[in-house]
């Protein structure tokens, strides 16, 4: 069951090889960061254009790294959305070409099933958990029943948590990614400088909303030009954390069944001043938290490989017309 994975719904290009037992034999990413950063965003055709240029080598290494021929691989995977278009093409079409002319089974991972999961390949956590996907693209609770089963609580009506840190950062004239450097900026910052709003806060429910959180960090911006950077950036940070302390708290008390965790994924994860809020809040509801290791939580094809060990496990495997989807929510993966 040695697998190949590939992972290109965005910014990076990925590779990652499994063997049965779920160990890594290899992981390698290129990353297209310096190549969107002047426009303080993802391009979507730029990122196409990288993935098609970087993938094929990225394979043969990921070949070279795991010290197997392709012909040891007993299936290809890829992410088959949600995600850019283009970049999603790119590295389905490869999965699919190179499933063909191995004669063996391909796998159209969902890009949000990879974070769902990734928590089991790094910790064995047990069915049924809470997970708390927040990353540049999204922000979503999902009571993760079983492979193939979600159910979402709740969502973002406007802007994903990640993707008000990439805004904000641009706003106040600083480098992409923004969440890195907001987070270290508000180290040094006082949080309660600004009463910046808390959106949604204490509404039923465990939706999410940035939008006029953002608004108002650029209102600062504008007409307080002597405000300490280090002071916008903590006092945002803050409202972030409030906000998804309030939200975690609701989506816990919706849950109608118990689960063994609380799981944090996806980039905004690794945000230190967050994740230990969050866990402060699982506690208060005799839980843990856990969140997958720094370079698991931004995107990677480590995880996607993972989601396809446990689909491929089952005997799941998807027939080469497989279209990829640019949106492709969980929830139509009942069932598995």
């Amino acid at each position: 069951m040695t697998l190949l994975a590939i992972e290109t719904t965005c910014d990076e290009t990925a590779t990652a090889i499994l063997n049965p037992k779920g160990e890594v034999l290899s992981h390698l990413l290129y990353s297209q960061i310096h190549q969107h950063e002047r426009y303080g965003g993802v391009v979507p055709e730029l990122a196409a254009r990288a993935h098609l240029e970087k993938l094929a080598p990225l394979v043969d290494q990921a070949f070279k790294d795991a010290n197997i021929h392709p012909h040891d691989l007993s299936a290809v995977a890829a992410t088959a959305g949600p995600g850019l278009i283009g970049g999603v093409v790119v590295g389905a079409m490869y999965a699919k070409g190179l499933a063909a002319s191995l004669g063996i089974p391909f796998l159209a991972i969902n890009h949000l099933e990879g974070h769902a999961l990734t928590i089991r390949l790094t910790h064995n956590i047990a069915f049924p958990y809470l997970l708390l996907l927040a990353s540049g693209g999204h922000c979503q609770f999902i009571h993760v029943k079983d492979l193939g089963d979600y159910e979402l609580l709740g969502q973002t009506i406007d802007d994903a948590a990640g993707e008000a840190f990439d805004k904000v950062a641009r706003m106040m004239g600083l480098p992409y990614p923004g969440g890195p450097v907001i987070e270290a900026l508000a180290l040094k910052g006082n949080s309660r400088a600004f009463d910046f709003p808390r959106p949604l806060y204490k509404r039923a429910g465990c939706d999410f909303s940035f939008s006029g959180l953002k608004t108002a960090v650029r209102h600062v911006i504008e007409e307080h030009p002597e405000a300490l950077p280090e002071d916008i950036a903590a006092s945002f940070q803050q409202a972030i954390i409030e906000c998804m302390c309030d939200r975690t708290r609701h989506a816990l008390e919706m849950l109608k069944t118990p689960v063994t965790a609380f799981v944090i994924a996806g980039g905004v994860a690794a945000n230190k001043a967050i994740y230990t809020a969050l866990s402060d809040v699982a506690k208060e509801y005799t839980l843990e938290a856990f969140a997958p290791p720094l370079n698991l939580c931004t995107d990677n094809a480590a995880m996607i490989a993972w989601a396809a060990l446990e689909r491929f496990k089952k005997g799941i495997v998807n027939d080469l017309s497989f279209e990829p989807r640019p949106r492709w929510p969980l929830t139509e993966l009942k069932g598995a």
